[in-house]
């Protein structure tokens, strides 16, 4: 894999997911523990950067009132509003300081919804970059990873999702995606085997 043409996604690593206090913390939190994601995701970003690759971040970001969600919304945005998450402006919405963003890193914008691609300007940025590897880790595992996955994937991508760089609701959900669905749309590799084939 070359780092000159890859890129490592980081989808949602903001306070309300990843922070003691945040909104959504407890939800995810258990498994965030079983996987250790939070120390891989930062043990990748660190040496991807270092390596050559491009490190993305893909904050999720409402204004108030949540005027960009349906007024009935229902699944995961009706949690979404439910629980006040990813307001513009707030602690809760701002990446954590585990995962701050590096001077030369990209932060997408525009993220409303679940794929990464639907409403930012990611695929123009990974096509002008010349990548052509992306690596995809972060929140939730079932819902945006897949979601940008399944997107990657159909845009010709070769992807990557990062097992242990990723967290959901329950194991039994984590456990699904990784051993059913990721396989079907990308090369599921751990950081450490992803790191070694970034190293070549």
């Amino acid at each position: 894999m070359n780092p000159a043409t890859t890129a490592v996604l980081f989808i949602e690593y903001q306070n309300d997911f990843v922070s003691e206090g945040g909104a959504q913390h407890a939800a995810v939190a258990e498994v965030m523990a079983r996987t250790d994601m939070l120390a891989h995701s930062r043990a990748v970003a660190e040496q991807a950067r270092a390596a050559g690759a491009a490190i993305l971040h893909a904050p999720i970001l409402f204004a108030p009132g949540y005027p960009e969600v349906p007024s009935e919304p229902y699944g995961i945005l009706a949690g979404i509003v439910q629980a006040q998450a990813f307001r513009k402006g707030t602690w809760g919405a701002e990446i954590a300081s585990d995962m701050a963003p590096a001077e030369n890193d990209i932060v997408i914008e525009g993220k409303r919804g679940l794929d990464c691609f639907a409403s930012t300007n990611l695929d123009f940025i990974l096509r002008q970059r010349g990548i052509t590897d992306l690596a995809i880790a972060g929140f939730l595992t079932n819902c945006c990873v897949e979601s940008t996955m399944r997107s990657a994937y159909e845009r010709g991508y070769r992807v990557v999702t990062l097992t242990d760089c990723t967290a959901t609701l329950s194991a039994a959900e984590q456990e699904a995606s990784i051993t059913k669905n990721f396989p079907m749309f990308s090369r599921p590799l751990d950081h450490v085997a992803f790191l070694a084939e970034l190293a070549g």
